[in-house]
C-alpha cells in the first residue's frame, strides 16, 4: 500500500454532492457540543459507569463497589454524567438512584459496545 493511496486524484468538484452537503451542514454550535460530548464519554470510568447503569438502576455505593472506588470518585464522575444529560437521577428517602437519562444514550453505548466487541473478535 502506497502512502498516498487514498488521495483523491481526481479535480472535478461533485456540485450536487458539495451544494446538498453545505445545506444540511449543522450549525458550529451543534458541532461543538456534540464533540464535547463524546469527550465526556471518552473517560474510561464515566464509560465504567455506563456500563454499569446500562442494564440497572444503581445508586452511588453500589457503583463504587461494581468499580472499586470511592464514593466520592464515583459522585464526581456522575455528577458530570447528570449535567451532560448522560444520566438522570431519582431519590427515593435517603438514597439517590441513577440510570441512563434515556433511550438514545442506551442505544449509543450499546452500539458502540458492540461495534468494539465486534472488531476485536
Amino acid at each position: 500500500m502506497s502512502k498516498n493511496e487514498f488521495i483523491c486524484d481526481c479535480n472535478i468538484i461533485h456540485d450536487d454532492i458539495v451544494k446538498h452537503t453545505l445545506n444540511n451542514m449543522a450549525s458550529e454550535d451543534v458541532f461543538n457540543k456534540l464533540a464535547e460530548f463524546f469527550k465526556i464519554l471518552g473517560d474510561t470510568t464515566r464509560t465504567k459507569i455506563l456500563f454499569a447503569l446500562d442494564k440497572n438502576e444503581m445508586c452511588v455505593c453500589d457503583i463504587a463497589n461494581v468499580l472499586g472506588m470511592s464514593k466520592s470518585s464515583i459522585s464526581h464522575q456522575l455528577g458530570t454524567l447528570r449535567r451532560s444529560g448522560i444520566v438522570k437521577c431519582r431519590r427515593q428517602g435517603k438514597e439517590v438512584y441513577y440510570t441512563l437519562d434515556d433511550n438514545h444514550i442506551k442505544e449509543l453505548f450499546e452500539v458502540g459496545l458492540e461495534h468494539i466487541e465486534h472488531k476485536v473478535m
